[in-house]
């Protein structure tokens, strides 16, 4: 009899822990979102009328790798997260760039440095309501660009893009092709934020060379999502 009130009281206290222990979790995952919440900045509306014609801006489209100081705004921001990846077709979620079956496993992220309105830090682009999420803060340039073999361009950079993508939302429907496809989709976004630049008087540079498990670890990145270009930006 004392060995069975000895178990049951030993099994209470283990119930009693493992209750506190996840009534704290979800307080902390509580505080989490709620401080998540408050890092989720609402950008403007992207202009869809410019004064640049899509051939004068194939014309005069070049890999820039030099800047100004002075800094870009969060409506140039704007405006370029959308030309990568924004939605123009809200009832099948439609984007600017196409993508094989629709299934977009792209991602897109923007690292500030010296953007008015906005503190430096590592954002990430929610396409569905034209937002960025803040990751983590501070200056990340030099942390990218050593990922990037210590490349100029991004140390010099007002901003930084970079694109990821999930291959797995891709491989579903498409099998081993989808690699094929994810390729050819990063290269449809990123001439998209070229001519998206020349029209708003920056310049930009496609950087593929860099250590995809250091620029990973910076972008805090999940396995399953891997690192496909960088396009630091700035005024010209």
């Amino acid at each position: 009899m004392k060995k069975i009130k000895h178990l049951l009281v030993s099994i209470s206290f283990v119930i009693l822990f493992l209750s506190l222990n996840l009534f704290c979790q979800g307080n902390s995952e509580e505080s989490k979102m709620q401080y998540a919440e408050t890092d989720v900045i609402k950008l403007p509306s992207p202009n869809l009328k410019g004064v640049t014609s899509v051939e004068e801006a194939l014309h005069k489209r070049r890999s820039i790798r030099d800047y100004t100081n002075e800094p870009v705004t969060i409506a140039d921001i704007s405006q370029l997260l959308w030309a990568a990846q924004g939605i123009t077709e809200e009832s099948y979620g439609l984007r600017t760039a196409p993508s094989a079956g629709a299934l977009y496993p792209l991602e897109v992220y923007v690292a500030t440095s010296n953007v008015e309105d906005l503190t430096p830090g590592l954002y990430k682009y929610k396409t569905q309501n034209h937002t960025i999420k803040k990751i983590d803060d501070g200056d990340k340039r030099k942390d990218i660009a050593n990922a990037a073999l210590g490349q100029d361009a991004i140390e010099n950079s007002s901003a930084i893009i970079i694109i990821t993508a999930v291959p797995e939302r891709t491989e579903v429907k498409y099998g081993r092709r989808a690699e094929r496809y994810v390729q050819m989709e990063v290269g449809h976004a990123g001439q998209n934020i070229y001519l998206q630049a020349v029209s708003l008087g920056l310049g930009t540079v496609m950087i593929g060379a860099f250590k995809d498990d250091a620029l990973k670890k910076v972008l805090d990145l999940p396995k399953n999502e891997n690192p496909l270009a960088i396009y630091p930006l700035g005024k010209i």
